[in-house]
This record gives structure tokens, sequence and C-alpha cells, in this order.
């Protein structure tokens, strides 16, 4: 089995779509074993919930195979056209909830060395999560998709369906939010010197 996995590393997202739509099941493995971790993380990274976001996930998948008989190929790429699904479903799930802030929600443990360290760092990220909760929800998905998931702004703009100026003024807007937002927090997060 892990040879044919091997052998698929080197085939493109969308040839894969196309071939699960043609029935080939292991098409379908290679995809999902390279594309659910990502969607996963960003949906942990929307909801701060690993459960919803495992949800989110599977039926940003699902939606995938449904569709996969009729993709045509050339018009999205596979993985802008998951992240706009996971985003719609965690941006839904997240307006259900609205009022549930993310300060009842535990913070994972961190596994490395240095107590003192782990204390700052898990500061960093509450102080980080906060701040990106008190963004407008667009601002927040633009941060999230670039700064979190590394992408490129003509991705996110379409993946978010609106003009990669746009989503240069969600961006710059977003950061000046968040420097204003964390600016009093400087020296209690330990960047009193930077």
């Amino acid at each position: 089995m892990e040879p044919a996995q091997d052998c698929l590393s080197d085939v493109t997202d969308e040839a894969l779509l196309v071939a699960y739509g043609n029935g080939d099941r292991e098409a379908a493995r290679a995809l999902t074993l390279r594309l659910a971790p990502r969607l996963y993380a960003h949906a942990v990274r929307m909801l701060a919930d690993p459960a919803e976001a495992e949800d989110v996930t599977q039926e940003a998948m699902l939606r995938l195979w449904r569709i996969a008989p009729q993709w045509r190929q050339g018009e999205a790429r596979v993985s802008t056209w998951l992240y706009r699904v996971v985003v719609n479903l965690c941006t839904d799930r997240l307006r259900r909830r609205r009022g549930v802030g993310l300060d009842g929600i535990d913070e994972p443990q961190d596994e490395r060395p240095g107590a003192e360290r782990r204390l700052l760092d898990q500061a960093r990220a509450r102080a980080l999560s906060d701040a990106l909760a008190e963004l407008p929800e667009r601002q927040r998905m633009a941060v999230l998709l670039r700064h979190i998931e590394g992408l490129g702004n003509p991705e996110i703009a379409e993946i978010m369906d609106i003009s990669v100026e746009a989503v240069e003024s969600l961006l710059a807007r977003g950061k000046r939010a968040l420097a204003r937002i964390l600016a009093d927090r400087r020296e209690e997060l330990g960047y009193e010197d930077v």
C-alpha cells in the first residue's frame, strides 16, 4: 500500500480528484492524507475547538467527494476550493455560537522544556487568540489565512471571493488593529525590547 502512496505524491491535487471522480479510491485516500491535516489545523485555529474542527474537516472532504465527478480542472485549485468551504463552515459555526469567548477553552499542553518559556508562549498565544477574536470576521479570516496558513494574497482573494486589493486592505487594517489591541501588553508578554 505504501509504494502506491509514494507514486501518488507527485500527482497534483486536481489530477487526484479527477481520478477519484472516475472511481479510483486510492486517489481519494492520497488526497485526504495530503489535504485534511491542513484543513483541520486551519479549522482549529478559527474555531478553537478540535472536535468542531474535525467535523468541519470531514464535512469539507465529503463536499469535495460529492462534486468530484463534475470537477472542472483549471477553474480553481482543489486546496483553494477546500479552504473556502472550511472558512464558510467555520464562519457558520461561529455565527451560531456568537457570544462564546475563547477564554472558556483550555490551551493545549506544550511539551517543550522550560516552564517559564512555556507559560510565556501560552500567554502570547492566548493574547493573540483574544486579539484575533476582537477583529471583525473578515479581517480575522484574512490575517489567519495569510500569517498562520501562509497563503498568498491572490489565493486568499479567491477563497474569500474578493479582490487582491481588498485582501491587502483587510490585512493592513487587521495588523493595525492587532498592534493597537496588544500595545498595552508588550511588557507583560516579553516584548519590551522588541
